[in-house]
């Protein structure tokens, strides 16, 4: 089965979650989705405090041998189990995603173009920025609603590991994009990357364009 698989990055907040979501709104059981934030790494050994303190925004943090390995599973038309991250545990959790094969892959992460090894794995590659100021808004947002953090917890974390992490790993990956985006809601970007998902799942599609 041929399959594509596309790299949706970018800071915390930047808007990636909503281009990934937009995407598959549009396609629905057509792509399977693998978030790399599910891929941090577990840290029962760790007590709760502790753990609130551990830096999850360095590469380190990720178990990316493992979403390399599901990956390549993933383009050769195996299915995996993917792990699930427990946010307010600061914890892996027990429970994981059964992921089927697809032609469409979409991955998405804060970190996921900062591995070679998941660059070259990548078809296409999109780098979502925004204002840093509209970030961390973002953040304080989601991570009071959904994840139940509190205010000072959040603040702490992204002046001493978030800001200094994004400028150190996450900004320079900008330049290995195929595509960067100033929103998840830029509606060119996204009409531009579902013209080519469409060619892809519709090969009839693609010889019409040819005759």
């Amino acid at each position: 089965m041929e399959c594509m698989i596309i790299g949706i990055a970018g800071g915390t907040g930047s808007g990636k979650s909503t281009f990934t979501n937009r995407l598959k709104q549009q396609f629905a059981d057509d792509v399977a989705v693998v978030y790399h934030d599910n891929y941090y790494r577990r840290q029962d050994e760790i007590p709760f405090e502790e753990r609130k303190k551990v830096n999850y925004d360095h590469p380190d943090s990720l178990e990316t041998d493992l979403l390399v390995k599901h990956l390549k599973m993933l383009k050769n038309g195996e299915a995996v189990d993917c792990p699930v991250y427990d946010y307010s545990m600061h914890n892996r959790s027990h429970r994981f995603v059964h992921i089927e094969p697809k032609k469409i892959i979409l991955v998405e992460g804060i970190l996921l173009l900062a591995d070679p090894r998941v660059r070259d794995l990548i078809d296409i590659k999109i780098f979502v920025e925004a204002d840093a100021d509209e970030r961390i808004l973002r953040r304080i947002v989601r991570d009071v609603k959904e994840r139940g953090r509190d205010l000072d917890n959040i603040v702490s974390q992204y002046l001493t590991t978030v800001k200094p992490m994004h400028y150190m790993y996450v900004e320079p990956t900008k330049a290995t994009a195929d595509i960067i985006i100033n929103s998840g809601m830029n509606d060119v970007a996204f009409d531009i990357v579902k013209s080519k998902i469409q060619l892809l799942l519709h090969p009839q599609i693609r010889e019409q364009k040819k005759q």
